[in-house]
């Protein structure tokens, strides 16, 4: 856990969770809290439950039973965007940007439940945070490149200053440079702004290298909760090899 962590109040609390898609359950009983300014890196073989956990947190899939809380607030059954307005914020696997939209048109999205000098303010606020993407406000998401793609839905997420940030395989489809950056864009936003950070990813290595803990799911439930040293040590049972 890191030194800034909150350890007076989790910054996320999931107790007791039950949810899945329509009549189907794909987490069991699932518990995690997450203090604040904490990384926790969320890893298991694909089918394990990890993003269908995210989507359960942030209100896309339905919830049995168990609850969610943000800062204390039990935020189970409010909507996505009324948890997004309250700080939670969840960057799904694959959303990288509006490819037809400019860069800065992406970034107005990001702030879509503010008022639009509120959302200029922000957008002036995360612009410093990444420097690439200053120099091309006008362009089309779709000239960027896959690392700045992301850099983008990075900066859209931050434009609602999360208190926890949710992040459902970032790296996906990058190269293996660019999972580096990515990876220290991770730890970077977590440095400089102080959110909770909870980070599903398949590059187990490189989530290890900026993650506080390890958790690790399999068959819809949590297998173990540790710090990254202790994930290698159980790594076979575990599937990080």
């Amino acid at each position: 856990m890191s030194a800034s962590a909150d350890k007076q109040q989790a910054a996320l609390e999931v107790a007791g969770l039950a949810a899945g898609y329509r009549n189907r359950r794909v987490l069991a009983d699932v518990s995690l809290e997450v203090a604040g300014g904490e990384i926790v890196a969320l890893i298991g073989p694909n089918g394990a439950g990890k993003s269908t956990l995210l989507k359960a947190v942030f209100g896309l899939c339905r919830v049995f039973s168990g609850r969610v809380s943000l800062g204390g607030e039990d935020v189970t059954r409010l909507a996505a965007h009324r948890k997004a307005a309250r700080g939670l914020v969840l960057l799904p696997q694959g959303n990288r940007a509006f490819a037809e939209l400019t860069v800065m048109e992406n970034l107005q999205l990001g702030g879509y439940i503010l008022p639009r000098p509120e959302a200029r303010r922000r957008i002036d606020e995360v612009l410093p945070l990444f420097p690439a993407l200053s120099g091309a406000l006008n362009r089309p998401a779709h000239t960027l490149s896959g690392g700045e793609r992301q850099l983008l839905a990075f900066a859209r997420a931050l434009i609602l200053r999360p208190r926890v940030l949710l992040l459902d395989e970032p790296s996906v489809g990058l190269s293996p440079g660019l999972v580096s950056d990515v990876m220290e864009h991770i730890a970077d936003i977590r440095a400089r702004l102080g959110c909770a950070i909870v980070v599903v990813e398949q590059k187990v290595e490189q989530a290890l290298g900026i993650a506080d803990r390890v958790v690790a799911m399999n068959m819809g439930r949590i297998s173990f909760d540790g710090s990254p040293d202790e994930a290698r040590k159980e790594a076979a049972r575990l599937f990080l090899t």
